[in-house]
């Protein structure tokens, strides 16, 4: 797990939604080769906004109940969520420059 990003299980899935800055959770899974092209991705976008945006990774093989609660039938899926709520939802791997451009305004 990279340093910029949070591990998000259900013992905490709730307390990282709720937070005040934005989280984008990265719905993955180890065998996932499109989920590990996004990876360093995302470890970028996290170094390069401290403070705006959190990254949290989600390992769906481990947490199939929370995957199944938020309809995530394919991935990588990445659901950013701000003070609760679903605002953005990014289903499989894109380039920087196309997630960048969906979060732009929570990276303000």
């Amino acid at each position: 797990m990279a340093e910029h990003t949070l591990t998000v299980t259900t013992d905490n899935f709730a307390e990282a939604i709720d937070a005040d800055a934005p989280i984008l959770i990265d719905f993955w899974a180890e065998w996932c080769g499109p989920c590990r092209m996004v990876a360093p991705i995302l470890d970028e976008i996290a170094s390069e906004n401290p403070g705006k945006i959190t990254i949290g990774k989600l390992n769906v093989d481990e947490n199939p109940s929370l995957a199944a609660a938020h309809d995530v039938m394919s991935i990588p899926t990445m659901i950013l969520f701000h003070q609760g709520k679903e605002q953005r939802r990014i289903v499989g791997a894109r380039p920087k420059h196309a997630i960048v451009a969906e979060l732009a305004q929570f990276l303000t």
